[in-house]
């Protein structure tokens, strides 16, 4: 199990380099987080919603996502409740006192899961979440070192040395572990160093001699390393990059519940495309593009939108040219009505959307998870992702779609060709796709880009990292249980 001293200490990545290492040695390997926390998620080939990073760990495994690789996913749709989603399917939600009531369920669903992976692979590795050092979180916990008691798994630490007060992090959180926890812990690893390694070795081996657990590993600071993330926008690491000569302004704004973000990665990796996400009291500058995203709480989300003026850019936008596409959540707020009778989303009732669209959508308990195929309406190139929805949206704006997918019909399209809607996540990452919407929003000569490429790349790239950084005992522990006493 890796754990870290820190939220973003580096255990996705970590996991994540591992997955591919152990792919390349013909090792079956799984990836497993019990309890993620995250609004970045992903259809699973069972039907299910998982974190969007288990996905890519799958993904660097060589294997197919799978529910049993997240049990349980926290949904945050407000400051102090969450939707719990249960084996990839929505059982409630919850605030944080009623999913302590609920944790002994949660635990049961976390503990099944872990053994079905057991019986099918040769190794799983496990992520934590946020800290083991949380002591408010400690009775009953699943995420960290309850589960790796439960279950009697060895546990690395991991700790981001580029944040400042890596030995304190390390030794202040084996300070507050149990023994038998600290005994647990194998060794540590210094994530996302930079510099001369000569410089920082007798603070490594004060740190292995005052703890009395070996440094398994520095791995160096990867710059420009691309991984898709596990969970909100944080927009302070999100460079804007300029676009080539001749290249498109893309605007997204981020709205405090923003989901699945990862669906504009490729467009951040575009040469030809200048990507701003544009945060709380931000004025949204001029573009050729605005695209509304995915949001977990998509009333509440309108409703902070037009507190930030917003709304008004957005119609002087279209005025001038610019167009506009909503995707999922931001394709609900284009319509005219949003209803939201059961009170999914916060309190029963309806609101006037932005009225771009001639459509309107009634949130539904049952949600709609599948992978998808087809093509897209612009260009009639093919396009794939997934969708993840708890809306059904109707009206006459859709009697010309988006997209046709296999299944039927998707989205909408204005009569005046400048809006777009689309229930579809991860509409650019197909490459004739993007390109096609790009051009559509005024890109000349847009180019293909292939996106799995750059991925595969990134994950490869991580890979070589950590192989060449981390001891290869603990490597070798991976695989026999003796490698690290031996």
């Amino acid at each position: 199990m890796i754990q870290g001293t820190t939220s973003d200490a580096g255990k996705s990545a970590l996991v994540t380099g591992l997955c591919r290492i152990l792919r390349r040695r013909s090792i079956r390997v799984a990836p497993f987080k019990p309890q993620n926390m995250a609004l970045n998620s992903a259809v699973t080939v069972d039907h299910g919603e998982i974190g969007r990073a288990q996905a890519l760990q799958a993904y660097a495994a060589g294997i197919e996502p799978h529910t049993d690789m997240n049990p349980v996913l926290l949904k945050p749709n407000s400051d102090t409740g969450s939707q719990i989603i249960v084996h990839g399917k929505a059982v409630s939600n919850m605030d944080a006192r009623e999913y302590y009531q609920y944790k002994p369920i949660a635990r049961a669903a976390v503990l099944e899961s872990y053994q079905r992976l057991k019986e099918q692979y040769e190794v799983i590795l496990v992520e934590g979440a946020g800290s083991p050092a949380e002591i408010n979180l400690r009775q009953n916990d699943i995420a960290n070192m309850g589960f790796a008691e439960a279950v009697d798994c060895p546990v690395m630490l991991v700790a981001d040395i580029d944040r400042g007060g890596v030995f304190a992090h390390v030794v202040g959180t084996l300070a507050l572990l149990t023994e038998s926890e600290q005994a647990r812990v194998v060794g540590t690893v210094i994530n996302r160093f930079r510099g001369d390694i000569a410089l920082l070795q007798p603070g490594l081996d004060w740190l292995e001699s005052h703890t009395g657990k070996p440094v398994l590993g520095v791995l160096p600071f990867l710059n420009g390393l691309h991984l898709e993330a596990e969970d909100s926008l944080p927009l302070r690491r999100v460079a804007v990059r300029e676009a080539a000569a001749g290249g498109i302004r893309v605007i997204v704004p981020a709205m405090p519940r923003i989901s699945n973000h990862t669906d504009f990665d490729p467009l951040r990796l575009n040469p030809q495309v200048k990507l701003q996400f544009i945060g709380p009291d931000e004025t949204i500058p001029p573009a050729d593009l605005i695209i509304l995203p995915g949001s977990k709480s998509v009333r509440a989300d309108l409703a902070w939108l037009r507190s930030q003026g917003w709304e008004n850019t957005i119609h002087r936008h279209l005025r001038y040219g610019g167009k506009l596409i909503g995707i999922c959540g931001g394709f609900q707020m284009l319509g005219n009505l949003i209803h939201d009778p059961h009170g999914l989303e916060g309190d029963p009732g309806s609101c006037r959307g932005l009225g771009f669209l001639d459509l309107e959508t009634t949130l539904e308990p049952q949600k709609q998870l599948r992978n998808v195929r087809g093509r897209l309406a612009i260009g009639d190139v093919a396009v794939s992702g997934y969708e993840i929805h708890a809306g059904t949206t109707s009206g006459a704006a859709m009697r010309q779609p988006a997209v046709h997918l296999t299944h039927g019909s998707d989205g909408a399209t204005s009569e005046d060709g400048r809006v777009l809607g689309t229930y579809l996540h991860g509409l650019f990452e197909s490459p004739l796709a993007c390109a096609s919407l790009l051009g559509w929003a005024g890109l000349q000569n847009a180019q293909a880009l292939e996106y799995d490429a750059l991925r595969d790349a990134a994950i490869d790239r991580l890979a070589d990292a950590v192989e060449r950084h981390l001891d290869d005992r603990f490597l070798l522990s991976l695989v026999d249980r003796k490698g690290l006493s031996e």
